[in-house]
């Protein structure tokens, strides 16, 4: 593996964008292929969320390629999230007991736009758009593509390939049609799917409610989220079932069903959305699923990455932090391998995969456990309950206790399924003892510390027990 050599990358979103970047300061001859216009010269966000959560294990991959600082000057910091009850009334949930502790958000096109343009400093880096992929002959690393615009089909090949082309990968396709060795596929959908509306600038082009919070309206088996964008608008997305209830995208058919439902359930949110029934039936509804898979490498040919290899729900934030935190990932797995052995590419893919993989899955469980958390736990008295708890205790003893949504979204040095096994073990502790009154919360905040503490770790080593006594 000489830096001379090519790599083929399928998919220039962020992931890709990213990855190019850095493999092109890295010195590799990199070919970028993307099948979507240039987004820096057309509009191409509709019914995309045009804005995400950027937290610190995004930041960390910023870092990595030396573009933190540029950035954060496309961040709006989010400091907890804002909960609208039915009558419109507010409270503010810090996400931290930790003050310098918040997630960011950013707008998909300008970050993209910023990697893009990183990426083309380098002479080793070229970009190509309007390129489909339509298949990937992994064995002989090869990938043929349609142009958009001439319709003409013509074949690439590379030393490596790696497809960041997100949740319907081609080369994920082709491995698994390929039926050339055993691969492991699954797609769960959720029976909720997702619109994008927006709230949009006052009449002076400040915002129209609170700037610096992801707001929520969570009605138990739906909800509606907001999240800001430097021009004064939100990004609004409804995530609601797509035929359960007595409201779903199934029936609201009609403007007058539409607004019968904000009405009652989003008055407050309505009432900043003038554009709502334009809106709502203009832009798709689009659905919600998990992806996992394995192996994400062929040989030392092809590897998956980002989306194509573990496209997950929202509903943590994580899913771009996670394809981000894959690139920081693959560049450690560059720097401990040994790419001039005989093994090379095929011993950097396996042992980024055996320390990744674990932590991919992990996200994406975490995920469907925010998206019940979000939509209905949060009204919940023994969830405040706990979460003030938490959140005191992080505030008066910020070197001994993190939340599990600290642990997940804050400490980008721990893997997303140690920040898992030990968060869910803190719920489980904290909302046992306040349900049998076990935790008192006027002891002194040290007592409730050593309490949560102990029963945590008894939960843990209760589940290692567990585990071993399986195998």
């Amino acid at each position: 593996m000489k830096k001379q050599q090519n790599i083929l990358i399928i998919g220039a979103g962020l992931c890709g964008s990213l990855l190019a970047l850095r493999l092109g300061q890295r010195g590799f001859n990199v070919n970028l292929y993307e099948m979507r216009p240039d987004l820096r010269k057309v509009n191409i966000s509709a019914g995309r969320s045009i804005n995400l959560a950027l937290s610190d294990r995004g930041l960390k991959a910023m870092r990595l390629a030396g573009v933190e600082d540029q950035v954060k000057k496309l961040c709006i910091p989010m400091n907890g999230r804002l909960l609208h009850d039915s009558d419109g009334n507010t409270v503010l949930a810090p996400y931290s007991g930790r003050e310098h502790e918040f997630i960011n958000s950013i707008s998909r096109g300008d970050l993209n736009a910023l990697l893009l343009n990183e990426a083309e400093t380098h002479q080793n880096v070229s970009i190509h758009f309007n390129k489909k992929c339509k298949s990937v002959d992994f064995e002989n690393t090869t990938a043929f593509f349609e142009d958009y615009k001439t319709k003409e089909t013509f074949v690439e090949d590379a030393d490596i390939i790696i497809a960041t082309d997100g949740a319907g990968s081609a080369l994920r396709k082709s491995y698994f049609l390929g039926k050339k060795f055993l691969f492991s596929f699954s797609q769960d959908w959720l029976t909720h799917g997702y619109k994008e509306l927006s709230i949009l600038p006052a009449a002076n082009g400040g915002y129209q409610t609170y700037k610096n919070a992801l707001h929520i309206w969570g009605r138990d088996s739906f909800m509606l989220i907001a999240l800001p964008n430097l021009d004064g608008s939100f990004t609004v997305t409804l995530f609601l079932s797509f035929d359960e209830g007595d409201y779903n995208f199934g029936n609201l058919t009609t403007p007058e069903k539409v607004l019968e439902f904000f009405e009652i359930y989003f008055k407050d949110a309505l009432a900043l959305m003038p554009n709502l029934i334009d809106e709502f039936f203009t832009n798709p509804t689009a659905p919600l699923g998990t992806v996992k898979c394995s192996p994400w490498s062929y040989k030392g040919n092809t590897l998956l990455m980002g989306d194509a290899a573990h496209a997950i729900v929202p509903f943590y934030g994580q899913g771009m932090n996670a394809s981000f935190e894959d690139v920081v990932e693959f560049d450690k797995a560059l720097d401990e391998g040994q790419p001039n052995s005989e093994e090379g590419w095929e011993a950097i893919f396996k042992a980024y995969q055996t320390n990744r993989k674990k932590d991919t899955d992990a996200i994406a469980d975490l995920a469907i456990d925010n998206f019940h958390e979000m939509k209905g736990h949060v009204n919940n008295a023994i969830f405040r309950e706990k979460r003030n708890l938490e959140m005191t205790l992080e505030k008066n003893f910020p070197n001994a206790y993190s939340s599990k949504y600290s642990l997940v979204t804050f400490n980008e040095e721990i893997g997303y399924r140690e920040a898992m096994l030990r968060g869910r073990a803190q719920d489980k502790a904290i909302l046992n003892m306040l349900t049998d009154k076990e935790l008192d919360i006027s002891d002194d905040l040290e007592t409730n510390l050593k309490k949560v503490n102990r029963a945590t770790e008894e939960i843990l080593e209760n589940d290692r027990v567990a585990k071993n006594f399986k195998h």
